[in-house]
């Protein structure tokens, strides 16, 4: 569980050099580029070719896909139904359906089931929430950003196809497959290791650094139902649909629990980066981060107690 200390350590960290003084007031824009141009990129470098492709484990594989499909209805329904601003559509549409279901994912998992669920998390991690990154979030990123000097007009296909296709994270993703049966040359992995392995903490002392506990008012109920989709909505979706398959099934409770992690940290920076609702996006991961000690807990014991009922 050192991770948990760890992300409240980053996090703190960004909350006392905002009160410091010390750093400009665009310092978590300037931490988050780093994220979005160098360690996000090495991650995907790092990660990407050492995936196994298998007809086994769909449920960890499928549902990261299926929860995308259901959640972003619901999104677009409550932005129409709440007048929310495009930006704020945007952020949602990012950091709802992103999990973290790495840093956070992995050692929850192995403290609920052990190591034996581990291969499970990894598989829903790799296959689902890293491919959704690298190209749903991508999209949207794409389609919702608005920099200065842009036309304030919906983008055209062409642009949106020119900004995934120079996005540092997309870029990485199609060089990964492309040496995925090849590998690096041990310098080089060293090289990418060491880069992929300062995202979590940079991005952490960003999260922190834009950390608002008072909230502008019209980012509120933004932040509310975005807790409420992603801490509670979507593991309950995920548990309606493989509840039919058997919940004594290890990679089924694994799946569910991998459902219910808070919003992906990369995502976040993908949010805040592209100008989406900054500081709702650094919200509702900051917010997430805390509120997963107790929600956690809770969908463990009811999985636990639901198997004994059914």
């Amino acid at each position: 569980m050192a991770n948990f200390v760890f992300i409240a350590g980053y996090v703190i960290i960004g909350l006392l050099l905002r009160r410091s003084q010390q750093f400009a007031q665009n310092t978590g824009q300037i931490l988050n580029a780093y994220v979005i141009y160098v360690a996000l990129p090495a991650l995907v470098l790092q990660k990407i070719p050492l995936l196994t492709f298998g007809k086994e484990l769909l449920y960890p594989a499928l549902i990261p896909w299926l929860l995308l499909l259901l959640t972003v209805p619901m999104v677009l329904t409550l932005a129409r139904w709440r007048g929310w601003p495009r930006a704020t559509t945007g952020a949602m549409l990012i950091v709802i359906p992103l999990g973290n279901t790495s840093f956070v994912g992995f050692p929850m998992v192995e403290a609920f089931f052990g190591a034996e669920g581990i291969p499970y998390a990894l598989l829903y991690d790799q296959l689902g929430s890293f491919f959704i990154l690298s190209i749903y979030a991508t999209i949207i990123a794409a389609i919702y950003s608005h920099q200065p000097g842009e036309s304030a007009k919906r983008p055209s296909a062409r642009t949106i196809a020119w900004k995934i296709l120079r996005f540092p994270p997309f870029v990485a993703l199609v060089i990964a497959f492309m040496v995925r049966d090849f590998g690096y040359p041990a310098v080089l992995q060293q090289f990418i290791d060491s880069l992929a392995i300062t995202l979590v903490p940079v991005i952490m002392v960003a999260v922190g650094f834009q950390l608002r506990f008072r909230l502008p008012q019209e980012d509120r109920g933004p932040l509310g139902w975005a807790l409420g989709l992603k801490l509670g909505v979507m593991p309950l979706l995920a548990l309606l649909i493989l509840m039919g398959f058997g919940l004594e099934q290890l990679a089924v409770q694994v799946t569910i629990m991998e459902a219910a992690m808070p919003a992906m940290i990369s995502a976040g920076a993908l949010a805040i980066m592209a100008g989406l609702a900054p500081t709702l996006s650094a919200a509702v991961v900051g917010y997430g981060v805390l509120l997963c000690f107790l929600t956690l807990p809770l969908w463990y014991f009811i999985l636990q107690s639901l198997q004994t009922v059914l």
